[in-house]
């Protein structure tokens, strides 16, 4: 679908791109990669067929590295042509957030920046995500 260029959404899975996408509430938009850069939330397809979405890290050439927001070391490398679409819309609880907009680029690109004390960052926000999981419960 992508590639004929339709828009794809999907429901986004697991936590490693914790704090901005969050696994099974979020759902994330997708275009053609037909153009991406640095900072650039990517769906990459992997060796052995597995797919995932990633920030990109750097871009060296053909060769691309990945790091998912909510890893603290774990990187991937793909090709520009393994790279299947690119996430332009975030849609959380109804509201749609565009990532390309200056202020997420800034908040995006200031985290790739705090890789030292993520660690710790996201000790707070996966505390802070299950007592807000708590409070709705009751």
């Amino acid at each position: 679908m992508l590639q004929i260029g339709n828009s794809v959404t999907l429901r986004a899975k697991g936590n490693s791109m914790l704090p901005f996408i969050v696994g099974e509430r979020d759902t994330v938009v997708l275009q053609k990669a037909e153009a991406f850069a640095v900072g650039s939330v990517v769906l990459a397809c992997l060796p052995g067929n597995r797919y995932v979405l990633h920030r990109v890290y750097r871009i060296k050439g053909e060769h691309i590295m990945l790091m998912g927001d909510g890893n603290l070391h774990a990187t991937e490398y793909c090709c520009r042509e393994d790279v299947a679409g690119v996430v332009v819309k975030i849609i959380r609880d109804g509201r749609v957030i565009d990532i390309t907009s200056s202020s997420q680029l800034f908040m995006a690109a200031l985290w790739r920046k705090l890789v030292p004390v993520r660690r710790y960052l996201l000790f707070v926000c996966r505390w802070w995500m299950r007592r807000d999981r708590r409070m709705k419960k009751r």
